[in-house]
């Protein structure tokens, strides 16, 4: 009797990092949802909506290895050396991250990593939310008249301090966008008032583009007090500039304002 061995298939390693977006399944671009559809293995963070993973094939192999602040589940070491043993043993791993993977998201990092072992990697940018977020509330971090540029800035660096970058960016007539900085709430507004800019306009905006997201508007003068009032917490983005007194939760602060004087 003749026995035929079945030799298998032996599939190619391949990574994509993919961008999510600030959180609504929504926001995740077709070309992601393409790359999603074909994954092997699905490596995904914390902020990830996991509606997402719906987009997978119902065999694929799906690890969460989020990180939360105060919380770190894998760290970045393990995630990559994750990504590679998937990717060799297993075929297309999708490294799903929370925004743009690039934006914060240790991306390049991951991607570098992939390229020391040879293997082929793809980038698919996401929407940042830090320019989604303030403008799904209506607030532009750019405006003709108020804003010219806007920088987006760490609240918090890998050491723990407050990013120096930030006290250059209070200087500026800048929107300033302050990622993971919601812990540090009350230190930088003090790097406003610093400048002088008591009354500049800010808004704190809580699980952006989500069923249960928060939004308050105030003064750096008033901002801790009123982000403590509703209980904000993380995830957040912080927003300084003259643009967000363009959202309508300002116009009676600025009344007020005006009465005072």
């Amino acid at each position: 009797m003749i026995q035929t061995k079945v030799k298998t298939a032996v599939k190619e390693p391949k990574i994509t990092l993919v961008g999510a977006g600030p959180g609504d399944a929504e926001l995740i671009t077709l070309k992601a949802i393409k790359a999603l559809k074909s994954a092997n293995v699905v490596l995904y963070d914390a902020l990830v909506n996991e509606d997402l993973l719906d987009f997978a094939p119902k065999n694929a192999t799906r690890v969460f290895v989020g990180k939360r602040s105060g919380d770190h589940s894998y760290s970045q070491d393990a995630v990559n050396k994750l990504m590679i043993d998937y990717a060799l043993n297993y075929g297309h791993v999708v490294r799903l991250k929370g925004g743009d993977p690039f934006v914060f998201g240790r991306g390049y990092e991951e991607l570098d990593f992939a390229a020391s072992y040879s293997i082929a990697a793809e980038v698919i940018p996401g929407i940042s939310s830090s320019i989604a977020v303030p403008g799904l509330q209506g607030i532009p971090v750019t405006h003709r008249g108020l804003s010219e540029s806007f920088w987006v800035v760490t609240g918090t660096t890998a050491s723990g301090s407050i990013s120096e970058d930030l006290y250059q960016a209070a200087k500026s007539r800048a929107t300033v966008v302050v990622l993971m900085g919601i812990k540090r709430l009350a230190e930088i507004a003090e790097i406003f008032k610093a400048e002088g800019k008591h009354r500049l306009p800010v808004a704190v905006i809580q699980s952006g583009s989500m069923e249960n997201e928060k939004l308050v508007v105030a003064t750096v003068d008033t901002i801790v007090e009123a982000a403590d009032d509703q209980g904000i917490d993380s995830p957040a983005i912080i927003v300084f500039g003259d643009v967000v007194g363009l959202h309508p939760l300002f116009q009676p602060i600025r009344a007020f304002y005006e009465f005072a004087e």
